[in-house]
This record gives C-alpha cells, structure tokens and sequence, in this order.
C-alpha cells in the first residue's frame, strides 16, 4: 500500500466537525503584503533620491519620518474606503436579490435551475439540486451572490483591512531609516542592505501561501523593490546637478 501523502489538515470527523464550527476566515495577508512592500519602497525610494542628490542626512530623516505617517495613513484610509465600498456593495447585491426572492420566488428559482444545469446537472438530480438549493433562503441568497455576481459571504473588515496595511507600511518603512537615526557609517549601504533583506522577507512570507517558490517570490519581491530604489536614486542624481 502506498505512503500516505502529508496533508495540510486531518479528516477526521471529529477534526472536521471542529474545523467547519470556526467557519471560513478572512484573510489580511494581502493587506500586509501590500502594505510592506509599499512602505519599504517609498521609504527606501526617498532615501535613495536624497542620497542621489547629495543632501544633508537630515533630509533623509525628515522626509522618511513624514512618509511614513503621511504616506502610511494615505494608504490605509484609501484600503479602508476600498474594502468598505466592496462591503457595501455586497450588501447591496444582497439585498437585491433578497427582495427579487420576495417577490419573484419563481424567476429567482429558475435562475438556480440555470445554475446547475450549466454545471451538467439534468433530470432528477437537476430536480433536487434545485429544490435544495432553494430550500434555506439563507443558502439560496449566498448561492445566488457567489454564482451571479462572484461575491464571497465571507466579507472582510475595513478597520481590519486599513490597520494591516499602516502597521506593515509603518514597520517595513522604519527599516531604512535606521542606519541614518542611529548615525552609523555607511549609513546608505546598510539602508540598502537591510531594505533588501526586508523585500526577501516579504517574498519569502507571501510564498506560503502560494504555489511560488519561496526563492522565486523573495528574488521577484527584491526586484521590484530595488528597481524603485534604483530610479529613484538615478532621479535625485540628475536633478541634483542641476537644482
């Protein structure tokens, strides 16, 4: 008999039973990520450009300080306002649909008879799909939001979402400002070399949940990081030498 695979859960009844009372749970990773990379790059973008253009260190701190709450706050209001906008109109939908079951239980059925039968259901078994479909208002209206609109029921917070996005700019963002807040030398090869250790930090996290090689996800991450960093650089460079 062959080994067993490793699975990433047991399916065991009791194991199942317990797993299924939590529910689905929303996930903030992308917020996290986004938040991150973003706050590492705009951070490391602006020390770039002001060591590109040759300014006083003080520049550095300034600016860096002030990107990172002006800039973090931005970011996290506008996922905010997004996430809440996506909230509201699920339930918008939602209550479209729930009136349309109200009113016209017969159309909003024939809808879910449709469903199924493009899924190559026919005869009885289209026949109590249907009938069990359309027997939990409830399950009728998820079924109905993720099948007609591609909606979740599994709706994610905005505060949430909005925290996540600050907290990992903030965080991410402070990393380059360190060698220049603590006045060591070769303060900008240090900020270069620990911002890159943060971009394959965040490749490497966001790999576990993806099918990406965690190498391949921390070198991409990197990457896009650097590539930033560098024309930022090459711009405070040139209008340095004129400005």
């Amino acid at each position: 008999m062959p080994e067993k695979a490793h699975l990433d859960h047991s399916h065991h009844p009791d194991a199942i039973a317990e797993r299924l009372a939590i529910g689905p749970q929303v996930n903030y990773l992308r917020d996290w990520v986004y938040g991150g990379i973003d706050g590492a790059i705009t951070t490391f973008a602006i020390v770039a450009g002001v060591v590109g253009a040759n300014l006083p260190i003080r520049v550095v701190l300034i600016l860096g300080a002030a990107n990172l709450l002006a800039d973090g706050f931005s970011m996290a209001a506008a996922n905010y306002s997004g996430t809440k906008s996506e909230l509201d109109d699920y339930r918008r939908i939602r209550k479209i649909e729930e009136r349309h079951i109200d009113l016209y239980p017969e159309g909003e059925r024939e809808e879910i008879r449709q469903i199924y039968i493009s899924k190559g259901f026919e005869g009885d078994d289209l026949d109590k799909m249907v009938t069990l479909a359309t027997s939990s208002k409830e399950h009728w209206l998820d079924l109905m939001l993720t099948e007609e609109y591609g909606l979740s029921n599994v709706q994610r917070s905005p505060i949430r979402s909005a925290m996540a996005t600050f907290l990992a700019f903030v965080l991410a963002g402070f990393v380059p400002l360190i060698p220049f807040i603590a006045g060591l030398e070769h303060a900008a090869i240090l900020a270069t070399v620990m911002t890159g250790a943060v971009f394959l930090l965040i490749g490497s996290i966001k790999s576990l949940w993806s099918t990406q090689h965690w190498l391949w996800s921390a070198l991409e991450t990197l990457g896009i990081g650097l590539g930033a960093a560098l024309m930022a650089y090459l711009i405070g460079d040139f209008l340095g030498r004129f400005i």
